[in-house]
């Protein structure tokens, strides 16, 4: 076995050379050696130490979540039938482990040993911060059900893994099955040349004639945002809004599991003594309970819905009296958008897209990087999954390495939709020296056409430097313990926290001027179409705003106090969310649930608030940026290195938040930059 790539744990991932018929054998014999060193500590009652017990069962099964991770993280960006069947086969008895490991109530009894001795007291903050969630974790895993049910709660672990790795490949394959093909030009006007292009090249890889427009973002958004044809808008509307539901091939329908998954998680919450899976989700967050983040939501939802009404007021007076649009509907509504934001600022997204160049985009990024961190971002090399795929380290003043990244700008039809940042490897002290950190960064951008580079909108330069900031969180931490090091132990509400706070750089004219040339005549943003943009900032911001609300409430409720066995189903539950808060109302038809791949798929169930929550944390702490009148300056960034980013999950990211600001949070800086109040 010592041939199979996935066991090479000498350095980076093997992706030159690991397959699929590698997962079953390499995770075997991982599985094996875990249950070996479980049992061989679990049989030693009196390992109860850190160094006898913590230290060898961390180390042991690293490798393990190592080489799932890189299975998952293939799973999801070269998602073929082969990598697809080699992850499903290892997911049930992957989850079935780690289901067993957190109700081992041997090692439970190590852990709680520990927490009630004397050598707690003498650990360092990261090593009690990593005792204190385990005993959490433990229980949140049943290891104090009654014995007979823990088969129950494992099967509850397993089906629920299998239904959400369903869900997440039902809308990728609901996502390519949809095409929409147009063979007169006069249906392309106002599309941007690049995207014409972009869908002639498909239509020839189809071996068709024509243009072919699909449902990736690259290619829907476009459309709905440029095409003049209404009914390609309304045909891309429909079969984007209607994915992975009963309209389309009944074996990718998402409605039955996420049924399924609401059952069993309901069941999950009960078992463990909670009323419902909110609850239980709760637990590891910085939220205390499901009643405080409904009032969190409701109150910024009384702040934003005036401010919503309004836009949507404007939008509807524009659309019927230039367009002669009423009603106004949901498949004109970018459309619409983008041709009253050209009116009232004079520019354009697609104007605006042409500055920002990839090569001067990440450059300007890693500039970013180097003047706030005081680290280096430099080209490096390493095995790749795709030919698209670069690699870069960070090194700090003295050219130490600090940690490395991956980079996955552009969309491709086996890769899963959005944008990510994931863990490869984490920081950690070894009888070697450091374990430096090594991230996956994930976009699903437009790829080059021609010999031009590839050009980003503004909102995917925001993404990137979203994306970044997640990483930013795992790469820069100084933490040397696996389980509170960079993103690891960081409360889920909070872990939005440094990405949202990169974005507010794409905002910077300081920033921006260094980072952009146009694709034809290499000349920076000029200052005109700057200003223009950011008066724009705003732009129906109030909706935008809702809409996340509307998303979040509809999240927590689903999982608070919604009972999955009535007859009140899921899709009234959202008409009830929307009559709330909403002002903008998609058609009866709208299966918006059957993509909402973050709280059914994605992990952030119950949490999706998380994105509103932690926007309030990172707009204050910008603020404190822009209170000392520099959105570099040097000591400001060090401390948000050394408060925030530095110190992982050692930690509650509340004390941290509080540790940078000197204070609670206050939303005043989130709705300030949002045009909710006065500057």
């Amino acid at each position: 076995m010592t041939t199979n790539p996935l066991l090479d744990f000498t350095g980076l991932p093997r992706f030159d050379l690991i397959q699929p018929e590698h997962v079953r054998p390499a995770l075997t014999e991982l599985l094996g050696h875990c249950r070996e060193l479980i049992a061989k500590l679990t049989a030693n009652e009196a390992s109860s130490s850190w160094d006898d017990f913590v230290a060898p069962l961390n180390d042991g099964t690293e490798h393990l979540s190592r080489a799932w991770g890189i299975v998952g993280h293939l799973h999801s960006v070269k998602d073929i039938p082969a990598w697809r069947d080699a992850y499903n086969d290892l997911l049930p008895e992957m989850t079935r482990f780690y289901s067993e490991l957190g109700q081992n109530l041997a090692l439970f009894s190590r852990y709680k040993t520990l927490a009630g001795s004397e050598e707690y007291s003498r650990l360092s903050p990261a090593r009690r911060r990593i005792i204190d969630n385990e005993i959490r974790d433990f229980r949140l895993s049943g290891a104090e059900l009654p014995d007979a049910q823990k088969p129950r709660f494992q099967e509850l672990q397993e089906e629920a893994a299998a239904l959400q790795a369903r869900f997440s490949e039902n809308l990728l394959d609901a996502t390519n099955a949809h095409a929409e093909v147009v063979t007169d030009p006069a249906d392309l006007a106002g599309l941007p040349p690049d995207v014409i292009e972009v869908a002639r090249g498909a239509a020839e890889k189809a071996g068709i004639e024509g243009w072919r427009f699909t449902l990736h973002a690259p290619s829907f958004g476009p459309v709905m945002q440029y095409a003049d044809n209404r009914r390609l808008r309304s045909a891309m509307y429909r079969a984007y809004a209607t994915r992975a539901s009963e309209f389309g091939r009944a074996e990718l329908d998402n409605t039955p599991l996420i049924q399924q998954l609401l059952k069993l998680r309901a069941e999950e919450a009960h078992l463990l003594g909670y009323r419902n899976f909110a609850e239980v989700s709760l637990v590891a967050k910085m939220a205390e309970s499901p009643e405080q983040v409904l009032a969190f939501l409701r109150e910024m939802a009384r702040k934003a819905r005036p401010f919503a009404e309004k836009d949507i007021a404007e939008l509807r007076r524009f659309a019927r009296s230039e367009f002669g649009l009423d009603p106004l509907e949901p498949w004109d509504m970018s459309w619409v958008s983008e041709k009253l934001l050209q009116q009232r600022y004079a520019f354009s997204d697609q104007e605006v897209k042409q500055y920002f160049t990839e090569p001067k985009v990440l450059a300007g990024l890693f500039r970013v990087i180097e003047t706030l961190f005081s680290v280096q971002v430099k080209p490096d090399q390493a095995p790749v999954w795709h030919e698209d795929v670069r690699f870069f380290r960070i090194e700090d003043p003295q050219g130490k390495l600090v940690g490395q990244f991956y980079l996955d700008l552009y969309a491709r039809e086996e890769k899963k939709g959005g944008a990510w940042m994931n863990d490869a490897m984490g920081r950690k002290r070894t009888s070697n020296g450091i374990q430096t950190p090594v991230a996956y960064l994930v976009c699903n951008f437009s790829r080059p056409v021609g010999n031009k580079p590839a050009t980003f909108t503004h909102d995917e330069v925001t993404t990137l430097f979203h994306e970044t900031g997640h990483g930013l969180h795992h790469l820069l931490t100084q933490v040397e313990e696996l389980g509170v090091s960079g993103i690891s132990g960081v409360e889920w509400d909070a872990v939005e926290l440094p990405s949202q706070f990169m974005e507010n750089f794409c905002w910077e004219w300081a920033v921006l001027q260094d980072m952009t040339a146009h694709v034809d005549t290499g000349a920076a943003l000029p200052r005109e179409l700057f200003d223009k943009m950011l008066a724009a900032r705003n732009f129906l911001a109030g909706m935008q705003t809702v809409r996340q609300i509307e998303f979040s409430l509809f999240d927590l409720l689903l999982h608070n106090d919604f009972d999955p066995k009535s007859d009140r189903g899921v899709l009234q539950l959202l008409e009830e969310v929307r009559n709330e808060v909403a002002v903008v109302f998609p058609p009866d038809w709208h299966r918006f649930p059957n993509s909402f791949s973050h709280i059914f798929a994605g992990g952030y169930a119950a949490g999706y608030y998380s994105y509103k929550w932690a926007e309030v944390l990172s707009a204050d702490c910008y603020a404190a940026f822009e209170e000392a009148g520099n959105p570099f300056d040097p000591e400001t960034g060090r401390r948000f290195l050394d408060e925030i980013l530095a110190v992982g999950g050692v930690r509650s990211a509340l004390d941290s938040f509080k540790a940078f600001r000197g204070r609670e949070p206050s939303p005043d800086a989130l709705l300030r930059h949002s045009g909710m109040i006065e500057a």
